[in-house]
């Protein structure tokens, strides 16, 4: 005996809920990716810069921030002064996958020019390349009016 229905089929919007909630997940995924990602250093404004850098997978983050006398300096989320970031960039050499990494130089924009420029000193003697970080220029018009109107 076969079986039948007998109520008739109306296919709709009911069909089409599983494809909602895909949408809906992959546009969560976009939206909070973002915020997963690991972050490297702390948080600093860097100042802009219209050229864009590859992503590196062996890179050692120092962050130039803003201090009261002295700018504070970080070697990835730890705090160092001028002489330890050269023993600690000594350090790094020594292990050979590290030996070969990118220091990124991310300089806040209210740090003094002088002490990049020991800081970079110091990273280039330790004998590593380096690359400094910047954010991309704002694509909005009326950012481009705010700053010229300074």
């Amino acid at each position: 005996m076969k079986l039948e229905t007998t109520l008739e089929e109306r296919p709709g919007f009911l069909h089409a809920l599983p494809l909602f909630d895909l949408f809906a997940l992959v546009a969560m995924l976009l939206l909070l990716g973002p915020m997963f990602l690991r972050q490297a250093g702390v948080m600093v404004e860097v100042p802009t810069s219209q050229f864009q850098m590859q992503r590196y997978r062996e890179s050692i983050v120092v962050t130039l921030g803003p201090g009261d006398s002295l700018p504070r300096l970080y070697l990835g989320r730890k705090s160092v002064s001028l002489d330890e970031l050269s023993a600690e960039l000594a350090e790094f050499k020594s292990d050979e996958i590290m030996s070969r990494a990118i220091v990124l130089l991310k300089t806040d924009v209210g740090s003094s020019v002088g002490m990049e420029r020991k800081v970079s000193d110091v990273i280039l003697k330790s004998g590593f390349r380096l690359a400094y970080v910047g954010r991309p220029e704002s694509k909005r018009p009326d950012a481009k009016m705010e700053e010229g109107s300074e």
